[in-house]
């Protein structure tokens, strides 16, 4: 990650979050006076395609603001922030969660991207940056809320490559929980991510992708099963859960993209990028002298290499998200 790529970047959550259309509404209408525009329903995350991609276009501005003080658009960032990130405005976002018929609303993709972008602005230094957290906290406790009531309910995970995948929203929430002090939150994230995946063995690599994951559910739940355990146990676990990776090459070689401006096909651009991500971090979770190491960071690169020439392009149904998932892919190789 450099900073000509951390401007190019930003570049594209600043003209999304300010555009309203197209906009791919999921909404329940209660009645007739629940038929309103995008910007009306959602004061702040209005941008971006869809709500949770205004979201994680917040998170990446913040993440990057953050890492690079030279930014050139770091005033442009803070005055995004200062218009959207009102109370009142933040207010109506917790208020619409909670009208009636909305429990399943962003669940869980949405509810991990609000709770990672609020551990960005607590990480941030930026003086402003925690009023903006602080007047997120009520739709912060109400996400904090449901994901306690839900994950005793949920009895089986989903395992798709989608937005509804589990193991990739509990992996940004458990770190927003680490890093918040959450022990009540975070222990119940914990708790449910062995009960659904710390038996598993032996997966079907040969079964993925499907034609439009942007998540490798196989990679998403091996990280974030790296997160809870110690190294040479999560070694032991990985090898008993992908038995064939050095012999196959599977998850190692990228997905074929033939057509990067289909919104569907396209996400398999973002598969490629956060796989990058997932097998970034995976190096880094297993021994030092590990001999699937090498292994992890060939795939890592080619993934990162076959992405990240499409995330500029020219069609929103793209760059209003990928971004996102570059960004990780590039800036995120330790574990933090």
């Amino acid at each position: 990650m450099n900073p000509q790529q951390a401007s190019a970047l930003a570049a594209l959550p600043l003209a999304g979050l300010v555009r309203e259309y197209p906009n791919l509404l999921s909404h329940l209408l209660n009645g007739p006076d629940d038929a309103r525009a995008p910007r009306d329903l959602h004061p702040v995350f209005y941008g971006c395609y869809d709500w949770h991609s205004a979201v994680h276009g917040f998170w990446l501005l913040a993440r990057l603001a953050r890492r690079f003080p030279a930014l050139p658009q770091q005033r442009q960032i803070a005055d995004l922030f200062a218009s959207h990130f009102s109370p009142p405005a933040l207010q109506e976002e917790a208020d619409y969660f909670a009208a009636p018929g909305r429990a399943s609303f962003e669940r869980p993709y949405g509810w991990a991207w609000l709770l990672a972008l609020a551990q960005e602005l607590e990480a941030w230094d930026l003086p402003q940056a925690g009023h903006w957290r602080a007047a997120m906290r009520p739709l912060l406790d109400l996400i904090r809320q449901r994901w306690l009531s839900f994950l005793p309910a949920q009895d089986y995970p989903i395992r798709s490559g989608g937005h509804a995948n589990t193991s990739f929203a509990l992996l940004l929430s458990l770190d927003y929980a680490r890093a918040a002090g959450d022990a009540e939150l975070a222990r119940a994230l914990e708790t449910a991510a062995r009960r659904y995946f710390l038996s598993d063995a032996d997966y079907p690599a040969r079964l993925e992708p499907s034609g439009d994951d942007f998540l490798s559910p196989c990679l998403c739940q091996a990280l974030l099963l790296s997160r809870l355990l110690p190294a040479r146990a999560f070694r032991d676990w990985l090898r008993a859960f992908l038995p064939d990776l050095p012999r196959s090459g599977l998850l190692l070689s990228p997905a074929r993209v033939s057509d990067g401006a289909d919104p569907k096909i396209g996400h398999l651009i973002g598969l490629n990028l956060s796989r990058a991500w997932c097998l970034r971090q995976l190096t880094t979770a297993l021994p030092p002298d590990d001999a699937w190491r090498p292994l992890l960071e060939q795939g890592a690169r080619a993934h990162l290499d076959a992405g990240l020439p499409y995330v500029v392009s020219g069609h929103y149904t793209g760059e209003h998200w990928l971004g996102t998932f570059a960004l990780l892919a590039l800036d995120e190789g330790e574990r933090e």
